[in-house]
């Protein structure tokens, strides 16, 4: 099986590379078009701010290849947020994959949520032999509020969509290659869809 891992500098790709490892697989780290058209998964993964991290998708063409990708794709934190309509952060347009607007946290709670959380109303094969309410490792200030393309429910000041499915896209604002073996799993249930 071809991996590869989306790099346009603004994903945390050492500890998902070791993950895919520890699950028996090797992931290429590739932002050349042909590579990631001819991958049997792909992997998008994000770390830091939205506006700048969309910026490096533009420069590379990515923004365009992305959305028109016919194998499962999984993003991960801002990945997934990076596949919505648009986010609050620094005002950018997102990929339009799901159709869901990303917004920051009240005042009411400390941003960024960082740490264990639990996620539940679990839908998908994404989420096959995983209990409801397990915990996952997030750390995000901004997020999807629940709509009809959520696959798994977190509560943080609201109820949010912690993960989304819609045709081979599938995102997660939890970080599973941080979540010990309960996210390997679901790395792992990626890999076989």
């Amino acid at each position: 099986m071809k991996i590869v891992i989306i790099n346009y500098g603004a994903g945390n790709i050492q500890s998902i590379m070791f993950a895919i490892e520890r699950l028996g697989y090797k992931a290429i780290l590739s932002n050349n078009p042909e590579e990631i058209l001819a991958a049997d998964k792909v992997i998008f993964p994000g770390v830091g701010e939205a506006s700048s991290a969309m910026e490096k998708l533009i420069e590379s063409g990515l923004d365009c290849l992305i959305p028109n990708l016919k194998q499962p794709v999984l993003g991960i934190c801002l990945g997934m947020q990076l596949m919505c309509q648009s986010s609050e952060e620094g005002n950018t347009k997102g990929l339009g994959i799901f159709d869901v607007d990303v917004v920051k946290f009240t005042s009411n709670v400390k941003v960024p949520q960082m740490g264990w959380n639990q996620i539940y109303n679990l839908k998908s094969d994404l989420f096959r032999e995983i209990p409801e309410n397990e915990f996952m490792y997030l750390v995000h200030s901004f997020y999807a509020p629940s709509c009809p393309e959520a696959i798994a429910t977190t509560h943080y000041d609201v109820e949010y969509a912690s993960a989304l499915h819609k045709n081979n896209f599938y995102g997660t604002q939890f970080h599973p290659e941080k979540s010990g073996d309960i996210g390997e799993k679901i790395l792992g249930n990626f890999l076989n869809i």
